[in-house]
């Protein structure tokens, strides 16, 4: 059965990881509605040259080239657009994820504020009761980011941080983008086919 995710990829270092997610969501056969941000963007650019323009049908198609997504499982919304499918409850989502997530849009979720689709979409899916993975890159972390963390996890949200582990004894930056982007995908009940399992020493 297909499923519908979005993908929310706000400000913050991790452009590799929001790309992994993105594939791993449409290479496992489901549909996912990708909102970006004006900062989201430019670190795709800086960190993937990944270079979007914020044009949902043009930002579409490169990611299609690029990527070699299944271009019926892709829609590309653009973030201004509150009107869209994914600002109301009434459409149902599987769940959704930010990746990265900056600390703006952490603070503004942490307190209902929506600055646009990306926080309206996740404001939904706090109140609606589904699933909602945040991962922030940011470090240290202030005390303002851990209440901001705390009142999320507290409202239903996952926080996972981009902190990969090393026990695969990882090769390459590949492995450790993968370790994190399978724990989202984990966590919105998608299978990851490169989840590598713990297996005791």
């Amino acid at each position: 059965m297909i499923k519908k995710y979005i993908l929310g990829i706000s400000g913050g270092s991790g452009g590799l990881y929001s790309i992994s997610v993105l594939r791993g969501i449409i290479g496992a056969g489901h549909k996912c509605y990708l909102v970006t941000s004006k900062p989201g963007r430019r670190i795709l650019s800086l960190e993937t040259d990944t270079k979007l323009s914020g044009s949902a049908d043009k930002d579409k198609k490169i990611l299609i080239d690029k990527y070699g997504l299944d271009g019926n499982l892709l829609e590309v919304i653009d973030e201004n657009d509150v009107g869209a499918s994914i600002a109301s409850g009434s459409f149902r989502t599987s769940g959704m994820a930010i990746v990265p997530c900056s600390t703006g849009s952490l603070g503004s979720l942490a307190n209902g504020i929506s600055r646009g689709l990306i926080e309206r979409a996740a404001d939904v899916c706090l109140k609606e009761r589904r699933k909602l993975i945040l991962v922030p890159r940011e470090t240290p972390y202030s005390l303002i980011h851990l209440e901001n963390m705390t009142k999320l996890t507290r409202a239903g949200a996952i926080i996972l941080p981009a902190s990969p582990g090393f026990y695969n004894l990882p090769e390459k930056i590949e492995d450790l983008v993968d370790m994190i982007s399978s724990r989202v995908l984990e966590k919105l009940d998608i299978e990851p086919e490169n989840l590598k399992e713990w297996k005791g020493e």
